[in-house]
């Protein structure tokens, strides 16, 4: 078996997954934060809140950023082996970027001494390449199950990219291009990124695994640090449940035909999305408790909701009504005292009436307050129990935020609030009061 052999980068010796030698002393913690995903694959069925099941994307509790930093805190206390916090689902993170990035901040300023890794499918990725390597992740993982799109087609039933949705060929060729363009970006970053890739039984491995060797030609071609070749996991009620699981044996010989150009992961137990402990011996049965009542934890204040959002036509002044507006600025507090502008997120597309404001919340789920223009009744009603203390105002967007902030000392939001205005009538046409 020609397989590489290569020193171990300094940055991934405490990694398990990245280095097998370390597996059996360092452990990592997977924090389920992210829910949602961008991409159906044909193997996957989205059903996540199982506790008897072992396989990626399946995990028995979701959490918010402030509770996953409660949950690193506990573990830490019963498994001091942890050296690598992840995130892996049970969607996918960049799916998530919000809570995602949250996530890691909160965890990069408690415990900076962590390894930071994730593992996406890198439809999203490129977009967020900056922000990861300015959180301080060291590792990354994308998964890549062909460099062939017709194959894609097969393997993919849709793609969504922001509000658009892509099937057959066209879904994987988009998916595929950013794959690549995550992969060469991280790299170019100076992350150790890992290939996974899927090894599905007449779809990617015809003609003397074919398929397989070209990813690993790709990845060689990319600098991949490592690839780890999975068999495929028959689950039922999906297009791929009735294939066979490859057996051990195909999957090593495949190792072994490609393993001169990436070297080989071999020790991989196809973790859940909160996995915690060794590879060798996982904990998240027996602290399920603890990621269960961690879900439970109730906000304790706005440091918990440490952003703020702002309805912005130019990205200068507080000037859309909330009805009006299809995205919202995040901003939040910068290190030397100033504030920096997080993200942008997409308002709701669909539906009216409560439900809409209900998933604005969702949206703006770790901002403090929502700055608008103008707002309904309703809508403001909705935001205020779901803890977005929405003001109505008008002006530059910096003095805005110091008031919201407090820092010029005369009343802060409430200051804000105190000029708001209900609207005499709807103002985006949906009669719901926006």
């Amino acid at each position: 078996m020609n397989v590489i052999t290569t020193a171990i980068d300094p940055k991934s010796v405490k990694h398990p997954c990245f280095n097998k030698e370390s597996s059996g002393s360092c452990g990592r913690v997977h924090l389920p934060v992210a829910p949602k995903c961008n991409i159906q694959c044909n193997y996957c069925n989205r059903k996540y809140d199982c506790v008897n099941e072992s396989r990626p994307g399946v995990t028995s509790a979701i959490l918010k950023p402030f509770q996953a930093l409660e949950y690193v805190k506990q573990v830490l206390e019963k498994e001091p082996r942890i050296t690598v916090v992840g995130i892996a689902g049970p969607g996918d993170p960049m799916a998530n970027p919000a809570q995602t990035l949250e996530t890691m901040r909160l965890i990069r300023e408690s415990y900076p001494h962590m390894l930071f890794c994730l593992s996406s499918n890198g439809l999203a990725m490129p977009e967020y390449v900056d922000d990861l390597a300015a959180l301080g992740v060291t590792h990354a993982t994308v998964t890549m199950n062909t460099v062939d799109p017709a194959i894609g087609a097969k393997i993919y039933s849709w793609v969504r990219d922001g509000n658009v949705v892509y099937q057959g060929q066209a879904a994987a060729e988009l998916l595929l291009s950013r794959q690549l363009t995550a992969i060469a970006a991280l790299k170019a970053k100076g992350l150790a990124v890992k290939v996974n890739t899927i090894m599905i039984p007449g779809v990617n491995t015809v003609n003397d695994y074919a398929p397989l060797k070209a990813v690993a030609e790709k990845a060689h071609e990319l600098g991949v640090d490592l690839m780890n070749l999975m068999p495929m996991h028959p689950t039922a009620g999906t297009p791929f449940g009735d294939l066979a699981e490859p057996a051990k044996e195909a999957v090593t010989a495949v190792r072994g035909q490609i393993g001169h150009l990436v070297p080989q992961m071999t020790h991989c137990r196809r973790c859940r999305a909160d996995a915690v402990g060794l590879l060798c011996n996982d904990r998240s049965g027996e602290l399920g408790g603890v990621l269960a009542s961690c879900g439970k934890l109730p906000p304790q204040g706005q440091d918990d909701r440490p952003h703020i959002a702002v309805a912005t036509r130019e990205g200068m002044l507080i000037n859309q009504h909330l009805g009006e507006a299809k995205r919202f600025q995040i901003w939040g507090r910068a290190g030397d005292g100033t504030f920096r502008l997080v993200e942008e997120r997409q308002a709701p597309t669909a539906g009216c009436g409560p439900n809409r404001w209900e998933d604005l919340a969702k949206v703006l789920f770790d901002c403090r307050a929502v700055l608008v223009g103008a707002i309904g009744e309703a809508p403001r009603k909705i935001l205020t129990e779901r803890g977005v203390l929405p003001a109505a105002c008008s002006g530059f967007i910096e003095d805005a935020l110091r008031l919201a902030y407090g820092e010029s000392g005369v009343g802060g939001l409430e200051q804000l609030r105190s000029k708001q205005g209900g609207l005499s009538k709807p103002c985006c046409g949906t009669g719901d009061g926006c």
